[in-house]
């Protein structure tokens, strides 16, 4: 198993290391501390030794801020954690805090009525944060950059990893590592930017074509890199992690130096240097001006790129979705013929994970996969343990969120799933739901749009209700990569134009604290739409749909679905049956038969 079902959150221990921070604090003549969840590479997932807001809280969801004051601590979470967060930590010592709605700047403003300098790790926070922090203090309380405290208190910290680094296949890639080097130092070049700091972890993966170890979940490797406008690249890692094939395929003009030396690199440029203020660390902006290297804000220059995938990774990763569609069928074959009241969250998540990894090419799962039944199944991001392992039972729905990493791609679907006899309001609620998801799947728009512009059309249903869901409705996901990748989403807040290439995930969902979840989920692809006779003649864009895995036909209401909105999920269905059906067992290719039934 990938995934295990320990509870890694200690409330308990929570007070005792919030009072020796709370020591370190004086001692460095500090009033406040900010312990976000994140790393020096900003991605989703960090390693173990440095998930310090867990280890300080007990709270181990994948965003978050802790601000430490002499005589308060607020844990900041955004919707889809806030249930979790009050699970999770000692709420006699922390307090948690609704973000967006309560910014942590405003709140230290409130609680920091004398004013006095807030400590900061300038590893873990980017330009970007610093400004939106400092935007509301006042000026009697400063943001000090320093050593990390929690680093300094956490006496069993874990060493950083050091995950094997290994060459991905140009084949899979479409394009050498050679090619993307010379095409982003033309960039560079024609911006009159000599060199550009690369920090994010999946940017290095996208640049060099390799893949890491180094997290949980994400093939990517940690490092730090520099790219000049020539197309050379010093690469910044524990050379311990490349074997002689890895160090081969990168060549003579990517140099390899161990993180420490990362620093006096930096020293030694002449700008102007490109930083993207979204992800570069505070602590590489301190280091050049120190040092009087000039500097200008830009966007990581591998970001875009990265996201429109070229056709030899948009057809690996058709291949991986069918072979994972084909896993997930098999599952909901067995899935189906259990009675109610026989089975627990911890063994959905068990069998489901055996039949990716009977396809035998199953890297690692893409995500903890999310099994919540019931009330856990109002927990977006819910986590089984066997503290919370739940037995599933007549009435329940089950929402179940999953991926895989393999080498030719990376998934994430999610199926809601019916355990007995479905209630009435849960069925009106699902079809809201689908009704949302298909309504971005047979999207037509115009280029230039960004998330932004389409995500309330997955709404519109939810919101005829007085119903909707606290989180985007689709995020970008990587190929062998991350599969929360930015910059494109569907979202209120993106404002990304939406481009041919990008991979994004449709869905939609509806959360009742307390009594059920649902949530439907396929990756899409944005692509060039077809010309349609008697149109103006400008381009369209519109998505293939790359998931198929039947949706649970027991959960719709059909009176309430349009005559297209038919149509659509009869298609849908039938393509199952087409390009699943040959992969499977024949008991599952019977099961997929019955459930791909027309309307």
């Amino acid at each position: 198993m990938f995934q295990s079902f320990t509870e890694t959150a200690r409330p308990e221990q929570g007070p005792p290391r919030l009072a020796l921070l709370r020591r370190a604090m004086a001692e460095a003549g500090l009033v406040g501390y900010l312990v976000p969840r994140a790393d020096a590479h900003q991605g989703e997932y960090v390693a173990a030794c440095d998930d310090r807001l867990a280890w300080l809280t007990g709270f181990t969801g994948s965003a978050g801020i802790c601000a430490v004051l002499g005589d308060v601590a607020g844990v900041f979470v955004d919707g889809r954690y806030r249930v979790q967060a009050r699970a999770q930590v000692d709420t006699g010592h922390f307090t948690p805090v609704d973000f967006p709605e309560t910014k942590p700047g405003a709140w230290l403003m409130q609680h920091l009525p004398g004013g006095g300098a807030v400590g900061f790790d300038p590893w873990l926070f980017t330009p970007e944060q610093l400004e939106d922090l400092t935007a509301a203090l006042p000026e009697g309380i400063r943001l000090q950059p320093g050593p990390n405290l929690i680093d300094a208190i956490w006496p069993d910290r874990p060493a950083p990893p050091k995950g094997a680094i290994r060459a991905w296949p140009d084949d899979l890639a479409g394009m050498t590592h050679a090619e993307k080097r010379a095409r982003l130092a033309e960039d560079l070049r024609a911006s009159g930017t000599r060199a550009a700091v690369i920090t994010l972890s999946d940017s290095l993966a996208w640049l060099l074509n390799i893949r890491g170890s180094d997290i949980p979940r994400n093939p990517v490797p940690q490092g730090f890199a520099i790219l000049h406008d020539d197309g050379r690249v010093a690469l910044f890692t524990d050379p311990a992690k490349l074997d002689e094939a890895t160090r081969a395929h990168l060549g003579n003009e990517v140099s390899l130096a161990t993180p420490d030396a990362f620093g006096p690199a930096l020293d030694a440029l002449k700008g102007p240097v490109r930083l993207d203020r979204k992800s570069v660390p505070v602590w590489v902006v301190e280091r050049l001006d120190a040092g009087g290297v000039a500097h200008r804000w830009g966007e990581d220059p591998c970001v875009l790129p990265k996201a429109q995938k070229t056709e030899a990774e948009i057809k690996a990763t058709r291949a991986a979705h069918l072979r994972d569609g084909a896993a997930v069928c098999e599952f909901l074959t067995w899935f189906d013929a259990q009675a109610p009241g026989t089975l627990t969250e911890i063994d959905v998540v068990t069998r489901l994970e055996a039949c990716r990894a009977e396809t035998g090419q199953l890297r690692d799962i893409s995500f903890d996969t999310i099994a919540g039944s019931g009330p856990n199944g109002a927990l977006p991001h819910y986590r089984v343990s066997e503290a919370s392992n739940r037995r599933l039972i007549e009435g329940d729905l089950l929402v179940l969120d999953s991926g895989g990493q393999y080498l030719d791609g990376t998934t994430d679907i999610t199926r809601t799933l019916p355990v007995g006899a479905p209630g009435r309001e849960e069925c009106a609620a699902f079809t809201r739901v689908l009704q949302g998801m298909i309504a971005i799947s047979r999207l037509r728009f115009p280029r230039g749009l960004a998330g932004r512009d389409l995500d309330a059309l997955a709404r519109y249903p939810l919101w005829l209700a007085d119903q909707d869901y606290g989180h985007g409705t689709g995020h970008g996901v990587g190929v062998y990569a991350c599969v929360h990748e930015g910059p494109q989403r569907l979202s209120r807040v993106s404002d990304v134009p939406l481009a041919p290439g990008m991979i994004l995930s449709n869905e939609p969902g509806y959360y009742r604290e307390g009594a059920f979840g649902i949530r439907i989920e396929n990756l899409i692809v944005v692509r060039e739409a077809a010309p349609l006779k008697g149109g103006d003649g400008a381009t369209h864009l519109d998505f293939e749909t790359l998931t198929f895995a039947p949706i649970d036909r027991r959960l719709i209401a059909r009176d309430m679905l349009s005559e297209a909105e038919r149509l659509w999920l009869d298609t849908y269905h039938d393509a199952c049956r087409d390009k699943i059906g040959p992969l499977l067992s024949k008991p599952a290719r019977i099961w997929l038969d019955h459930a791909t039934q027309p309307l």
